[in-house]
């Protein structure tokens, strides 16, 4: 069995690192607001939309040339005064936070229905950490995006999702050159097998990959949810 050439091992981790970077934000975000609630819950009240701006500055000095959005998704219920909320604020055309505003009452035939995503329901279901795409934002930023994201717990009970946007785009910039030192094919695949970020026109980012011959997979690591560095022969 011949050895695996460093470069492969060198892209891996610093796919892996780059991730890590973005999900040490979101963590920052998770552990402020299970803070903010529980500071809230031990005033003996329940959280209202107002609290949640508390976290405002937090996700505005995070914002930047990798994150691109940032912010809370509320567990449905779990506030005072709205059925369903985001804190989420996203870089603006003119480089300010801007607030995303998207319909979120339950009685509106047209509710952004946000626990659908697997962004949501991966942590809600117990991961803790979740890469979601890329796909076609088409409800925040209309750009092809990945979104990271983390439970949040207060009380010991699911509260809602940590998460954080990146554009496409901007992780391939970040990680393709590691990719390129490979002398072969080889791509990032998310955990349904979507293709991150590529050095070969054969499997484009967005492609599908189901295990091909010739092709082997190699986990990034990092406790990150079954991202894995695909490397042809």
């Amino acid at each position: 069995m011949s050895a695996e050439p460093p470069a492969v091992g060198a892209a891996a981790a610093h796919v892996r690192a780059t991730l890590d970077g973005v999900f040490t934000t979101v963590a920052q975000v998770r552990d402020a607001t299970a803070r903010c609630l529980e500071d809230v819950r031990r005033a003996g009240r329940a959280p209202a939309r107002a609290d949640l701006a508390a976290l405002r500055p937090l996700l505005f000095s995070h914002l930047g040339p990798l994150v691109c959005g940032l912010g809370f998704i509320a567990a449905p219920g779990l506030l005072a005064d709205a059925a369903w909320y985001m804190e989420w604020w996203q870089t603006g055309p003119a480089g300010r936070p801007s607030q995303l505003l998207r319909d979120l009452n339950p009685e509106s035939s047209v509710l952004y229905d946000y626990t659908d995503w697997e962004w949501f329901a991966g942590p809600r279901s117990g991961a803790e950490k979740t890469v979601c795409g890329p796909y076609v934002d088409y409800l925040c930023s209309d750009e092809y995006v990945l979104t990271l994201s983390a439970p949040v717990r207060a009380g010991g009970e699911f509260a809602g999702v940590a998460a954080a946007d990146v554009f496409a785009r901007t992780f391939e910039n970040e990680v393709v050159p590691a990719l390129r030192e490979i002398p072969a094919p080889a791509f990032v695949v998310n955990a349904p097998g979507r293709v991150m970020a590529s050095n070969t026109a054969s499997w484009p980012p967005g492609a599908v990959y189901r295990e091909a011959p010739g092709y082997a997979a190699r986990p990034c690591g990092g406790g990150i949810d079954r991202i894995a560095l695909v490397v042809g022969a």
